[in-house]
């Protein structure tokens, strides 16, 4: 019998392995919305053929004593469980499966760490984020839309290409300030509650030195600061975490956690906005030079953290500690923009092209807030995910409403 192959966890893997918490599973939801209904079969072929066409999905938390210096995944040939599953439809079916997304992550313990559930012609993947990320996961349904319709499905979008710049920029506020408040609500209330919706593009001239991203950074940035006032708070400084993802897109590309996060540093100066397009020259050249930057995934001090320089129930313990310790100089808020979705997800001729993707990030305490936004068909496909300790659904609802209004005066008249 052939003994498993073994890779030790990285950084990011090993860092969020410590950190697990039971009433706020570290989700990634996919949602991907198609003209036509999908067939059963050919879905559960297709999807079961893209996981062997990368196999570094395939895999498994291995088993080991409680004195091991590393967390291993065991690679496995064939998937431990059946992945793909179908829901009835009917009135809360989208809805259910949102919660499941959020409430029940795929087991570490079985291969491979996702679940693909179908809802008449809407997708729902569910990925476990202590193994892989969102990018990786949609290069696995991109390659399985391929095999289910034939058609094409090469990401359109060349990979990223880290600018260069001279200048090194500053990189957070001065020391001291911790992050901006936010309004505490007394329910101890378990999980991650989400809303989803779909709004038009940003316009921006043409030839605008800042980009999308730049618009959605500052739409973020202003729709937090009005919170805090609407809440209260003094002005303080924000700071924003960007995941930066420098992978191919093709069917190299690595599959795991793959992206490096940076922050995004605000002083309250800056967004009493009187000159918008000042504001969005400067976040432009802000994120440019930080994507610029080598740096590791979560910073030096996580590979420190993670070394094996003693058990891993001693480094979990110690994570876990320096983890709370650090909460008051958590940044404020994640925003993930997945920008134009590079690959078409086109399911062939009767289930058709996909017309609009969601995916949300995991918004776990101290934090408790992410914002994640996708394009697809022209639109603007943004998704808000808060700890239901911090926020309601009627909170979601006001930032969304804010966002959709400052995400507006971020555009140039046409």
């Amino acid at each position: 019998m052939t003994t498993p192959a073994r890779i030790p966890f990285p950084v990011v893997d090993e860092v969020s392995r410590h950190c697990l918490q039971e009433q706020e599973p570290e989700t990634v939801h996919i949602e991907v919305h198609l003209p036509g209904p999908v067939d059963q079969t050919r879905l559960r072929k297709a999807f079961t053929e893209a996981l062997h066409r990368h196999p570094r999905i395939l895999m498994r938390e291995a088993r080991g004593p409680w004195y091991r210096r590393r967390y291993e995944w065991e690679l496995t040939t064939e998937p431990d469980v059946e992945v793909v599953t179908f829901a009835p439809a009917g009135p809360r079916a989208l809805q259910d499966a949102r919660t499941r997304a959020l409430t029940e992550a795929p087991p570490l313990s079985m291969s491979p760490p996702i679940r693909l559930e179908a809802v008449d012609s809407v997708l729902f993947l569910t990925i476990n984020h202590t193994a892989l990320d969102g990018p990786a996961c949609l290069r696995i349904l991109a390659t399985a839309a391929e095999l289910y319709g034939g058609s094409d499905n090469s990401p359109a979008a060349p990979p990223p290409v880290r600018p260069k710049l001279s200048e090194k920029p500053r990189t957070s506020p001065p020391p001291g300030h911790p992050r901006a408040g936010r309004a505490r609500h007394p329910r101890p209330l378990p999980g991650n509650g989400m809303l989803v919706t779909e709004l038009p593009l940003p316009h921006r001239p043409k030839g605008s030195p800042y980009t999308v991203n730049d618009q959605l950074m500052v739409t973020t940035a202003l729709t937090i600061a009005h919170w805090n006032r609407e809440h209260g708070n003094r002005p303080r400084p924000l700071r924003i975490t960007m995941p930066v993802d420098d992978r191919p897109r093709d069917t190299t590309m690595p599959i795991g956690n793959g992206t490096r996060l940076v922050e995004v540093p605000f002083l309250p100066s800056e967004l009493d906005v009187t000159d918008m397009p000042a504001l969005l020259h400067r976040t432009a050249t802000r994120t440019r030079a930080l994507k610029s930057l080598p740096r590791p995934q979560l910073g030096h001090g996580a590979a420190l953290l993670t070394a094996p320089w003693a058990p891993v129930a001693a480094r979990a313990a110690l994570t876990r500690t320096l983890r709370r310790a650090a909460a008051p100089w958590t940044s404020t808020t994640l925003l993930s923009n997945i920008g134009r979705i590079p690959y078409p997800l086109d399911f062939g001729e009767e289930t058709g092209r996909a017309h609009a993707v969601w995916f949300s990030a995991p918004a776990r305490m101290p934090r408790g807030l992410t914002v994640t936004t996708a394009s697809t068909a022209g639109r603007l496909h943004l998704a808000l995910r808060w700890s239901r300790a911090l926020l309601s659904h009627g909170d979601g609802a006001h930032l969304r409403d804010l966002f959709e209004h400052y995400l507006h005066t971020t555009e140039a008249a046409p």
